[in-house]
């Protein structure tokens, strides 16, 4: 059996160190004197390769404190574009980076509300009261991975440790379990102290291989060996996603892509490569990919991949399209999503297509079929036509449509096709015109959604369609009716529980509500809406509707109209909160103010 010696760097637990002296007699005796016993300094290179190994990592959290060399413990709040979040594992963490990544052309703003613990590398733990401190102690920390920690190799725990006197006398042995309690046992032993570690001992590699070592000379190589195997992701750059050559290649041939932007020699070419349809393939040694561009022309070339200093190479190599021809840096990949750079600024961004392009319509129309789809967006010719939000679709078979809202009801038909490029469209043609103000360009018995329509994006719960390049968008929401969902049966049941007054509203912290003074509003069966402006005054119709959304929030779609001032109300609200004695209802939105840190909208309903 071989020991190892290790060292420590704070002397915050020198009591446990002299309790192993006075308590000498309780320990286990030392292993059998045949047996080779080897002992370094603590000052020694093995030595400090442990303690980097040991070392809290604090990359985590970096999307956050910008700050390798420490993380944010849990719990904490943060608000970022004006929304709080309470962080309390690093699942939140990923939540925020989801909001980062909602828009690719917008500016985010995250807001740490202090004050917050942070754990240092030797796990100390200091609280800090405001961002000056927190950047203060970022600076110490070098950008680029020279934080001092290793990553990419572990120890497997528990692990045996000893400590004994220059004479070969035990002091004392304890089992830790753990890179903090080994960390800890060193920290109170001085340079000069001796310990050993009981041999054999396992450590993991970043890949999940494990490995044994039997001595100090195997220990430090594994650990020197593995210093530079993996890209730790010290960076502040959160987005920049670990993955392997192997995962890309096999993501990219898994099905085809949506290009989404492109931008070269800083002109932006979105407008013209959107929605062309990448598709990569394998034919033995050959690596084939094609464009399809949306008149359904094919455009043929080859890829490649390779990895330089941890970083994943994509080669696009095209005879005719010179601007996807270039060696790539992959610097995303995931949620159905790649993104690709090159030099200054250019960039190609490409989302995956497996349920777009398809020439089986089965999956998209059958749910189409199963529930009603409640429109939350509509534009034609780039501008948003907010008097449809919160009409139904119904979707029945041998192609017949409803589109309805109250007491309007509109009947077609419909079907799933595929155009060009093999991508799914719906095809909706409606007998009647949608009420409200139609376009003067339009014929007065024209409907604005009856188009066919392209699907960009397929959920179980959501479904968006957009015809390229025309300015026209279609985003339809899931409604099974509150089916399976408590809540929302619950507060339908509140809302039309009596009448209600807007105590409250407010946009970019101005507050707005003189605007609806004298207005009270009655929400009543079958998704009806009335606000009636004074006790005798004129009343004006509307609709609303209470569903959760796909993104699991509970949702008030509330619809007076283009006229104002009640289409200030009209969206699809979040509902922030209820009141216990459910006569305060608090709504939010934030849709429009991604862009605006602590910036919402609210509107507040109080029971008459």
């Amino acid at each position: 059996m071989k020991k190892f010696l290790n060292f420590t760097f704070y002397s915050s637990l020198l009591i446990l160190v002299l309790t192993f002296t006075s308590c000498q007699e309780e320990f286990e005796p030392l292993p059998d004197g045949e047996e080779q016993q080897e002992a370094i300094m603590a000052n020694s290179s093995t030595a400090q390769l442990v303690e980097k190994t040991v070392a809290n990592d604090g990359s985590f959290d970096n999307i956050v404190d910008e700050s390798s060399c420490f993380n944010i413990q849990f719990p904490y709040k943060v608000e970022v574009n004006g929304s709080p979040i309470n962080i309390e594992s690093v699942d939140d963490l990923h939540f925020i980076e989801e909001i980062f990544d909602a828009f690719d052309e917008d500016e985010d703003f995250l807001e740490i509300l202090f004050p917050v613990t942070i754990r240092m590398a030797d796990y100390k733990e200091i609280t800090i009261e405001g961002i000056d401190h927190l950047r203060e102690l970022a600076l110490e920390c070098k950008e680029g991975g020279e934080d001092d920690d290793i990553e990419c190799i572990d120890f497997v725990y528990p692990i045996t440790v000893y400590t004994f006197d220059l004479n070969n006398e035990e002091t004392g042995n304890l089992s830790v379990g753990s890179d903090k309690d080994l960390r800890s046992f060193f920290a109170g032993l001085d340079d000069n102290d001796l310990i050993s570690i009981d041999f054999p001992v396992k450590l993991k590699l970043y890949d999940g291989t494990v490995l044994e070592v039997n001595t100090n000379a195997e220990l430090a190589n594994e650990i020197e060996n593995a210093k530079e195997l993996c890209d730790e992701d010290d960076d502040n750059d959160y987005n920049d996603d670990d993955f392997t050559q192997e995962r890309l290649e096999s993501y990219l041939v898994e099905c085809p892509w949506l290009i989404h932007e492109v931008k070269r020699d800083n002109q932006l070419q979105t407008d013209q490569y959107i929605d062309y349809v990448m598709n990569f393939s394998v034919d033995g040694d050959a690596k084939l990919v094609t464009i399809v561009n949306r008149a359904g022309i094919v455009y043929n070339g080859t890829w490649s991949t390779r990895v330089s200093e941890h970083k994943v190479l994509l080669k696009l190599e095209f005879d005719e399209l010179v601007d996807f021809t270039l060696e790539w840096y992959v610097y995303e990949i995931g949620e159905g999503k790649i993104k690709l750079y090159a030099g200054d600024g250019d960039k190609i961004i490409m989302y995956l297509g497996c349920d777009i392009i398809n020439d089986d319509p089965t999956t998209l129309r059958e749910i189409l079929k199963e529930c009603s789809w409640v429109i939350k967006k509509v534009y034609y010719k780039s501008e948003e036509v907010r008097r449809l939000l919160g009409f139904e679709f119904k979707f029945m078979p041998e192609g017949v449509v409803t589109l309805s809202n109250g007491d309007y009801v509109s009947e077609g038909s419909w079907a799933i096709t595929a155009n060009e490029q093999g991508r799914l469209v719906m095809a909706i043609t409606m007998d009647q015109p949608e009420p409200g103000t139609m376009d003067p360009t339009m014929d007065s018995t024209e409907s604005i959604i009856s188009f066919e329509w392209p699907l960009s994006e397929l959920r179980q719960d959501r479904l968006k369609f957009e015809i390229p390049g025309t300015g026209y968008e279609l985003i339809l929401q899931r409604d099974c009716n509150g089916n399976d969902d408590g809540d929302v049966p619950e507060i339908r049941n509140i809302l039309m529980g009596g009448e209600w007054l807007a105590t409250l509203t407010s946009a970019d912290g101005t507050d707005n509500t003189n605007s609806l003074e004298g207005f009270t509003f009655a929400f009543e069966p079958e998704h009806m809406a009335v606000a009636t402006l004074g006790d005798m005054g004129i009343s004006y119709p509307g609709s609303w509707r209470v569903l959760r959304n796909s993104d699991g929030h509970l949702k008030l779609y509330l619809n007076f109209g283009e006229e104002k001032p009640l289409v200030e109300i009209t969206d699809d609200w979040k509902i922030d909160s209820i009141s216990e004695d459910k006569n305060t209802i608090v709504l939010k939105d934030y849709s429009d103010y991604t862009n605006v840190a602590d910036a919402t909208r609210t509107l507040v309903f109080k029971k008459k």
